[in-house]
């Protein structure tokens, strides 16, 4: 019996150049990955044979009568080919190309063909190319809808500016080949399919005939017999003699490259009131709305497997994944490159010619949650996350190199499914939803420590969302003191990470009750570390901002020096000290003043409550804080325990503010009168253990919290939901 060898797996980076209005955006600017030649020494460790790299037009030759200077591309590409990574050459990413040669325009083939033959010309060595990538996907954003220049949002448009693609991709190649007969075509595009009720298969129909029609374009195949060619020439006007021009130029690509997101599936329905009015829309002929059909309990095949499978029926072509990212939190995006890989080699084993994955956006990416239309943007991290002072590896890269390399790799979260196969995944209901197990219980457990406490339930309830099981447990259950009885819990139970969210809270309450507050916040954090040192389960526990004495007037980093002014920031230091020591690769994360939407005890709730009732509110109007929002606090920390984060972080919304500020700054978002705000200096509450005046965190390790005004909105809108959602509430006695 032979043995079928496993797909390889390749990189790319996000990479698009496009414009809106006269306006470029450039993604690897905003992730300054001109400036760091270094990363690709990161991209080789990852054992990749192949990345999707940018020589991109808009970039090189901005204006018509431009040098091109290759200075820093030449580096660049010489550095893989030393690193044994072959380049797959982009030339256009989502871009309409530069201003004298646009996209809607004639010249934009023949000056995308210029280009190409120079970039041949100065690395005649390269042998994979995507001149153009997605350009169905692209035609639709700048001739459908409109997001892209030109701007444009007819049929007519959107066919016009495919056919200039798809031409400016076959002249690219005639060119390239005329320096590199080897030279082979990598075309990239989005592999989705249309679902529908039976009143709109005529829609889904034609939608599924058009998803391939860059395809068929560069086969030759749009002739009178192809199903779209009445819709080509009649209703978008492109005369059958500019057809001609593929059939007489076939340019077949060597390899079909098909990007696949949750989202590209899609489910339209007449029935309008199931769904938000800002999905819908219509055809001239019926109104509809348009969904993801990830959302929608179907009856039909669905997800790349099936649509794979289509695909390899249709073209009987060498086939690759050349985009895998989910944009979501890190055990989900571990889970989909697993299932995109499984998929891959399943259909491999069956015949089908499938030559690789791609591990996408290995730098993250900007603006996608705006469809590119706005500068910058939300930032969602990859392969590396760019929030540090260099790109820092999650969790995927540990993945990514385990499957490049031939070497296992295994996580109990990769026990259970992604959200898009459990049944809460559905939010429109077509008759009686078809329940999917969400079961998620696996061979090893978190356990989450404080089960009577604001932060051990917050990080159930997160759990719970995320899909990682957990087991959450109370002093009765494991006794921190206890050392013996700890170890048999462990060995009982084999959690592959503890998060230890109990302990001693009472600031001023400690200055009286030491030795209680030793005991819970030093002595089990250290007895904690000795098991996972021995044991080798991961180590979450929390330090707090009360460890400084707040003389640095500045934000607080993580080498700073502790020097704390109570008995609560004593405890909290040295249970740092006595972690470390034990357990050097155990996460300790400092964080500050809690709120969030999940429990009544926090100054943020306690505000509104009291301005609720029209109770005056005193607040200190002279400590400056970094308050933090539980929800975001706990996915952080979730996300840094499994990319095998070690040592102190500091954890805090970004921004300061006093706590009167904070106080005026929640009644007015609230509604309420933020005259009832007293603003009172610290000494006036005679607190009993001293407070330092500044004690905001911020980090230098990276900064991964979004902004505390940020964080405030979302808690009003959680607070409302979670309000008139009890069964969002989870019980303290799962697991």
């Amino acid at each position: 019996m032979s043995i079928t060898s496993d797909v390889e797996v390749w990189a790319g980076i996000e990479c698009t150049i496009n414009r809106v209005r006269d306006s470029y955006f450039d993604q690897l600017n905003y992730a300054d990955h001109y400036k760091r030649q270094s990363d690709l020494d990161l991209f080789a460790d990852l054992g990749i044979k192949k990345i999707r790299y940018p020589i991109l037009w808009e970039r090189h030759k901005p204006e018509a009568d431009t040098n091109i200077s290759w200075d820093a591309t030449d580096r660049s590409l010489n550095r893989l080919k030393e690193l044994g990574i072959q380049p797959i050459a982009g030339l256009v990413h989502h871009g309409s190309g530069p201003s004298y040669a646009s996209i809607e325009t004639e010249q934009f083939a023949t000056g995308l063909a210029e280009f190409a033959l120079q970039v041949a010309q100065k690395f005649p060595w390269i042998e994979y190319y995507t001149p153009i990538n997605e350009p169905l996907t692209t035609a639709r954003f700048c001739g459908l809808y409109g997001f892209w220049y030109p701007h444009q949002n007819t049929d007519k448009d959107f066919i016009r500016l495919l056919m200039h693609e798809t031409k400016a991709t076959v002249l690219a190649m005639r060119a390239i080949r005329t320096i590199n007969p080897q030279a082979k075509l990598i075309q990239t595009e989005d592999l989705g399919k249309t679902y529908s009720t039976p009143l709109l298969k005529y829609q889904a129909s034609f939608e599924n005939k058009r998803r391939w029609l860059s395809f068929d374009l560069l086969l030759g195949r749009v002739d009178k017999e192809h199903p779209l060619y009445r819709y080509i020439t009649v209703k978008c006007g492109v005369k059958p003699e500019e057809l001609q021009f593929f059939i007489d130029n076939p340019c077949p690509p060597d390899i079909l490259g098909f990007n696949h997101y949750l989202t590209s599936e899609r489910y339209i329905d007449e029935n309008l009131k199931k769904y938000p009015r800002h999905t819908r829309g219509g055809n001239g002929r019926h109104k509809y709305a348009d969904v993801e059909a990830v959302r929608v309990d179907l009856d039909e095949k669905t997800g790349a497997y099936q649509l794979l499978r289509e695909a390899w029926d249709h073209f009987k072509l060498p086939m690759a994944i050349t985009e895998v990212h989910l944009g979501c939190t890190r055990e989900e995006q571990l889970r989909w490159v697993k299932e995109m890989w499984d998929t891959g080699n399943q259909l491999k084993s069956e015949g089908v010619d499938m030559r690789a994955i791609t591990a996408w956006a290995v730098l993250g990416s900007y603006g996608w949650n705006k469809l590119l239309t706005k500068r910058k943007g939300k930032y969602e991290p990859g392969v590396f996350d760019l929030r540090a002072s260099q790109p820092r590896p999650t969790a995927l890269a540990k993945l990514i190199k385990s499957l490049s390399t031939g070497a296992e790799f295994s996580h109990p979260v990769l026990e259970s499914k992604g959200w898009w196969r459990k049944d809460f995944r559905v939010l429109y209901f077509l008759n009686n939803i078809r329940k999917i197990s969400n079961e998620s219980k696996t061979s090893q457990p978190l356990l989450i420590l404080g089960k009577t406490g604001t932060l051990g339930n917050a990080f159930a309830r997160v759990c719970e969302l995320r899909g990682i099981h957990y087991q959450l447990l109370d002093r009765k259950d494991f006794n921190l003191v206890d050392l013996a009885e700890m170890e048999s819990v462990i060995k009982e139970k084999r959690p592959w990470a503890i998060v230890n969210a109990a302990g001693y809270v009472r600031v001023d309450d400690a200055e009286t009750e030491c030795s209680n507050c030793y005991t819970a916040n030093t002595h089990g954090p250290a007895n904690l570390a000795i098991l996972s040192s021995r044991y080798h389960f991961k180590l979450l526990t929390f330090s707090s901002d009360l460890v400084f004495d707040g003389s640095k007037n500045q934000s607080y980093l993580e080498s700073d020096p502790v020097a704390p002014l109570n008995i609560y920031g004593i405890s909290k230091a040295r249970a740092e000290q006595f972690v470390l020591e034990r357990d050097p690769s155990a996460l300790i994360i400092r964080t500050s003043a809690f709120f969030g939407p999940w429990d009544k005890y926090n100054f943020v709730t306690n505000v509104l409550s009291s301005l609720k009732n029209q109770q005056f509110v005193k607040a200190a109007s002279d400590v400056l804080i970094s308050p933090t929002y539980v929800p975001d606090l706990v996915n952080t920390s979730l996300d840094l325990l499994l990319d095998d984060e070690s040592g102190i972080w500091h954890l805090a919304n970004r921004g300061e503010t006093t706590w009167a500020s904070l106080a005026t700054q929640v009644a007015k978002l609230g509604g309420f009168d933020s005259n009832l705000v007293t603003q009172t200096p610290l000494a006036d509450f005679n607190y009993p253990a001293k407070r330092p005046r500044y004690s905001v965190l911020s980090s230098e390790r990276a900064l991964l919290m979004p902004d505390l005004s940020d964080s405030l909105t979302r808690y009003f809108y959680e607070r409302k939901v979670n309000s008139s959602a009890d069964d969002l509430v989870i019980s303290t006695k799962a697991g």
